[in-house]
This record gives structure tokens, sequence and C-alpha cells, in this order.
């Protein structure tokens, strides 16, 4: 069994207001044994699309390469714009070292409950994928078992789904993005909202549709 241990502390610069919530990075992020084009930080794999999502939206101009310059464009564009990021997962234990969420098992989960509470500013949580099993909603969901007085409400039931919990007064949201990786594209496809923006506009593909759906949450 391979104990596949998330590399990355949470950042979380002062006046956090969003939290970026995933799951882990792929098993070469722990060994460090990584590809051309990925970024030693937190969603730095170079098959995932989160920087470049973010890249387009705030006209970032990063750099994908293993190099210092890299990893500091990204930390202080999450620094001025009060992002940070804390994933759900300490540890998984694979069989199979992949990255596949269902490949995870013997699952230690951060207390981000706990974390909330210590950064005062935090309002939002920003879900890198939805509730099916091994997401990061799906762990937060399990994780709140551990608090009964805390329940998720409803706001809406349309991706991205859009929840919210009272923490000691504070109201909480959090938003279930589309996963930004290649294995999400199916599921983007068979969106009737990405049916209906690709049959208006057939230059359309799941990347500018993944633009479009995190542009509001992560601008706001």
């Amino acid at each position: 069994m391979f104990k596949h241990t998330h590399p990355y502390q949470p950042f979380i610069p002062k006046g956090t207001k969003k939290l970026i919530v995933g799951t882990l990075p792929p098993p070469r992020f722990t060994t460090g044994k990584f590809k051309p084009g990925d970024v030693n930080f937190c969603y730095g794999s170079r098959d995932g699309q989160l920087w470049t999502i973010l890249d387009r939206i705030f006209n970032l101009n990063l750099k994908f390469e293993i190099t210092e310059e890299a990893i500091l464009q990204r930390k202080e564009f999450l620094q001025h714009q009060k992002i940070g990021i804390c994933d759900m997962v300490a540890y998984a234990m694979r069989e199979k070292i992949d990255a596949s969420d269902l490949g995870m098992k013997e699952v230690k989960l951060r207390n981000i409950i706990k974390i909330i509470q210590e950064h005062s500013f935090v309002d939002t949580l920003l879900f890198t994928g939805g509730n099916s099993k091994n997401g990061p909603e799906y762990f937060f969901r399990k994780h709140l078992r551990n608090y009964p007085k805390i329940q998720l409400k409803k706001v809406s039931d349309e991706v991205p789904r859009i929840h919210e919990f009272n923490l000691e007064g504070r109201i909480i949201k959090t938003v279930s993005l589309t996963a930004p990786s290649g294995a999400a594209n199916r599921a983007v496809g068979s969106m009737s909202y990405y049916k209906y923006l690709k049959q208006k506009n057939p230059e359309m593909n799941t990347l500018d549709f993944r633009v479009l759906q995190y542009e509001p949450y992560f601008k706001a």
C-alpha cells in the first residue's frame, strides 16, 4: 500500500475570504517526481486546469514550470485576491498509485471546521468537485458528522450546487464547482447548459465552460 500524503500545508493568507477545497494532488507530488509543465504548488499538476482557468479569468500570464517564480506568481495572486487553499485530505492509502478519487482508502481528513474557526474572514468554500464518492463535498459532509449541530442548507441544486451553514453565527457558503480535471470532461459534455452553449457557439469547449462557471465565484 502506498501512503499518499498531501505534500502541501494549507495556504491561507491573512484576511482570506474564500477557500479552495479539493482532495489530494497526484501521487507524483508526494514523491517529487514531477513532469514538465508541473508547478510545485497546490493544484500544480499539468493535467489539472484550475490555474489555467484562473489565468484566463484574471489575465495572470502564469508560468507553468518547476520554478520558484511560478510558485511566487500563484502565492501573490492568492494573497492579493484573499483566496486560500485548504484541501480536505491529509493522507490516504492506495493499492494502485494513481490520482483516482475512488482509489483512496483509510482516508485521514483535515479538520476544516477548526481551520475556518481560526480564520475569521472566511465566508466561502469553493469545492473543486461535488458530492460523488471521495469528492471534496463528499468528504466535507463526512467531516460534518463530527459536528452534529452544523447542518448544510441547500441554496441551489443547479450545477454548481450551493449550500450554506451556520458556524458560531457566521454564515459560510459552499459552492461545488465542476472539477477542473480532464476526468470530468465527460460530465461537462453531458450537461444541458453546456450543450445549449455549444449549440450557440460551436467553438465552445469544456475549458471555456469552466471559465464561465468559475468566474462569478472567484471574482465576487
